[in-house]
């Protein structure tokens, strides 16, 4: 016993569980063996033509290690064993002395003689608990161990099988971090997946948007959703394919590349495909008519046939439904002129004339909402008498920093009850709009001729813009009431409070006018 314990670090040679176990382990090798020649012995009975088949050989010893974990923490104690009965073979053989108990058997229980066998109730329970003993230990694939005989067998089953059942789930909660961080690492790859979209193609199908002038990001997302251009939705509804439009574009650093205008694209497009699409100028489906300040109905008429916009501009500008004059103080006005706000407009194709001066007409009342008229009508002055001044002020102020100079004039002349003596209004009366204007039509019988009529003309001369609506409804105060071309001046005025002063600057053009060779004079070119 020491001898084979000592390599056992836990053996204690004189412990008497160590000495039992050593001797129960040996008992089982010894029935081991008994058993697998019993099976040859008998196999050779059944099949004497046939080579006797090697005997099994016994089980590798188990070694003391093995032993220690098997047993039962608390040993049991020893239980006499009787000698197993066995059929009697060919030739006889002494059965091995049993080693005697360490109690003394039952009185009433007679003891086995050597080389006999004792059958009674007493030995067959000994020799059932000893078999149950044996196969509870077995490791060679006994159906018992499997079913978990005996206890050792059962607490065997429960540990295993609960390594079994918890081991994803146990592992799990001893590593909660290591769960966060998978499940934030599937997030993550699942949105990238979202946003770069690496399987989409470039959809199919036609579908046309029109993307409004000024729409944000945000907005240009939402219509395409709308659309079906993109679509779906990700992480559970959290996160919409407007917001990775968004996100897309912040990426690829086209958020303020997107243009306005009408497109084409496609069905189910990925993000990428229909940023790239909106980051190119659609190719223009409309018909672009610019109207400058300053123009006249007529003038604006010229202009509109060479854009090719279908229909009479100047029978379509004498009234509309969209507007009237009355309701700016202009109840006897005989057309639509002032009113027509001057701006560049976009038309359908081949659209009438009759949608441009509806556009006019809008863009008039949005514009003159921005004009405070608080000062003209301290002076007793309507809003159609501003857009009359301001008509005037758009003609004769040849620079931007001179329109309320030129207000002011008018305004003073009209307060001391002088003739504007604006020839402006001579070339709108006469429709001569460039060349010099002659000594009758400086005389022609007009209302709108201001040299020989005091007061306003009865309307506006042209359609004049915001800046020169401005000027008028708020001139500079001035005791101006003259001005006359400047002659050493790119398009500038000289501005006289007495007639002496404008006399004077009337001398200086004149005589420049006639170095010109009789041309009026200027220095833009020089």
């Amino acid at each position: 016993m020491s001898q084979d314990w000592s390599g056992d670090p836990f053996a204690d040679p004189n412990d008497p569980a160590a000495q039992e176990r050593e001797q129960r382990r040996r008992e089982r090798e010894e029935k081991r063996r008994q058993r697998a020649e019993k099976k040859t012995r008998k196999e050779e009975r059944q099949k004497p033509d046939e080579p006797a088949s090697p005997a099994v050989p016994p089980p590798p010893p188990r070694t003391p290690e093995q032993e220690f974990w098997d047993e039962d923490p608390e040993p049991e104690p020893a239980q006499p064993e009787a000698a197993e009965p066995a059929e009697a073979p060919d030739t006889a053989e002494a059965a091995e002395p049993a080693e005697a108990p360490d109690t003394a058997a039952p009185p009433d229980t007679p003891r086995p003689q050597p080389g006999s066998v004792a059958i009674d109730e007493s030995s067959e329970r000994i020799n059932a608990e000893q078999d149950a003993e044996f196969w509870a230990f077995e490791d060679d694939g006994d159906p018992d161990l499997a079913a978990g005989a005996g206890d050792g067998g059962r607490r065997g089953r429960r540990e295993g099988g609960g390594a079994r059942r918890g081991g994803v789930l146990a592992g799990l909660r001893r590593h909660p971090f290591r769960v966060a961080v998978l499940i934030v690492a599937i997030l993550v790859l699942w949105f990238l997946y979202a946003l770069f979209q690496p399987f989409h193609g470039d959809g199919s199908g036609k579908v046309q948007v029109k993307i409004p002038k000024g729409s944000s990001v945000s907005e240009v997302g939402d219509l395409l959703s709308e659309k079906g251009v993109i679509g779906g939705s990700y992480l559970f509804g959290a996160v919409d394919a407007s917001t990775l439009f968004q996100m897309q574009a912040t990426i690829e650093g086209k958020r303020s590349e997107l243009y306005a205008g009408s497109f084409t694209l496609a069905e189910g497009m990925s993000y990428s495909a229909a940023i790239d699409a909106l980051a190119v100028p659609p190719v223009k489906r409309t018909t672009t008519v610019t109207i400058p300040e300053g123009l006249a109905r007529q003038q604006a008429a010229a202009l509109v046939r060479q854009n090719e916009v279908p229909g009479n501009y100047v029978k379509k500008t004498v009234k509309s439904q969209y507007l009237d004059p009355a309701d700016y103080g202009g109840k006897n006005a005989k057309s639509l002129e002032g009113f027509l706000f001057p701006n560049t407009f976009e038309l359908k194709p081949k659209a009438p004339v009759a949608d441009l001066v509806e556009l006019q007409l809008e863009d008039f009342k949005r514009q003159i909402k921005k004009v405070k008229m608080g000062y003209a009508k301290s002076k007793n002055l309507t809003v159609y008498d501003v857009l009359i001044i301001a008509s005037m002020v758009e003609d004769e102020a040849g620079v931007p920093e001179q329109r309320k100079l030129v207000a002011s004039v008018i305004y003073n002349r009209l307060h001391e009850g002088m003739p504007l003596g604006i020839d402006a209004t001579i070339r709108f009366a006469t429709g001569n709009w460039s060349k010099p204007l002659t000594e009758s039509e400086l005389a022609v019988d007009s209302p709108y001729n201001t040299r020989t009529n005091q007061g306003l003309p009865p309307g506006p001369i042209n359609s004049p813009g915001l800046a020169a609506i401005e000027a008028a409804a708020h001139p500079k105060e001035t005791g101006f009431l003259f001005y006359v071309t400047d002659p050493k001046g790119c398009n500038e005025l000289t501005f006289a409070k007495t007639e002496a002063e404008f006399e004077k600057a009337v001398a200086a053009y004149n005589k420049a006018r006639e170095e010109a060779g009789g041309n009026a004079p200027s220095s833009c070119g020089e």
